[in-house]
């Protein structure tokens, strides 16, 4: 059943192909980067990333990971630049994180994984709305930000505080006036490739940027995303962990970077 997948053995990323096809796709996603074999493309643009707070709107538990929603009927919180053309929105963000400080992260650079990944999702307002651009080649740029343990992220404990609110599936919370900029590092150099989602539908519609440079988080901090529930209430409690899928095969594809 197509809506049945998760994180699981019996469920999990090797099992998704049956469900859905594509999973074995030419563009799918994540990948390994190898800077060394990334190539320098100096016609890439900085990339412009501005957020209105006023847009933020709820913290959701899909029972996958959870994730933080945004207004997104008009140009407030968009995405341009980088190595896409026009304007992209931003309609939610979410992470992927591991059981443990050393794994987590959906890509990896030269096979070195974090124990985190943030992606803020966009989707490109040359079409109506989010599900018309998601199955469109160009329809979709990820970011994807890497978190490295060091000291407390106070802009991410400012999401880890709602947590109390949606530990177990479905639950949901407003949560307004929070700015993603906050979670973003000092510097926007990144690698870009063509990929998909990584999670069911896995739709190859993603140009995704990959920021080069980590943010910072706690291990207390991400003890805290460790204590969120796959399960919903009333369920055996099963931890939120492990939450990622694993590197898929590049298949002649490039990865450019903006950076030398």
């Amino acid at each position: 059943m197509s809506h049945a997948w998760g994180y699981a053995a019996k469920n999990g990323p090797d099992k998704w192909s049956a469900s859905f096809p594509i999973a074995d796709g030419p563009r799918q996603s994540p990948i390994d980067i190898e800077p060394g074999l990334a190539s320098f493309d100096g016609s890439l643009k900085p990339l412009s990333l501005k957020y209105d707070p006023g847009t933020c709107l709820e913290i959701l538990n899909n029972g996958h990971s959870f994730q933080v929603t945004f207004l997104d009927d008009q140009d407030s919180s968009v995405l341009s630049g980088g190595p896409v053309s026009g304007v992209y929105r931003l309609k939610q963000f979410h992470f992927h994180w591991g059981a443990s400080d050393d794994r987590g992260s959906e890509h990896t650079v030269a096979g070195n994984k974090y124990p985190a990944e943030l992606h803020l999702v966009h989707w490109n307002t040359k079409y109506a709305n989010f599900g018309e651009a998601a199955s469109k080649p160009n329809g979709l740029a990820v970011v994807g930000v890497f978190l490295q343990i060091g000291n407390e992220n106070a802009s991410l404990q400012k999401v880890l505080d709602t947590f109390g609110a949606i530990k177990t599936k479905g639950k949901q919370t407003t949560f307004t006036g929070f700015d993603p900029s906050s979670l973003l590092p000092a510097r926007l150099d990144y690698w870009t490739y063509e990929g998909s989602l990584t999670t069911p539908p896995l739709l190859e519609s993603v140009t995704w940027i990959v920021c080069k440079d980590p943010i910072g988080v706690s291990s207390a901090q991400m003890d805290k995303f460790r204590g969120l529930l796959f399960s919903a209430e009333g369920e055996p409690e099963c931890c939120m962990v492990d939450n990622y899928r694993p590197p898929q095969p590049l298949k002649g594809r490039q990865v450019r970077s903006c950076f030398k």
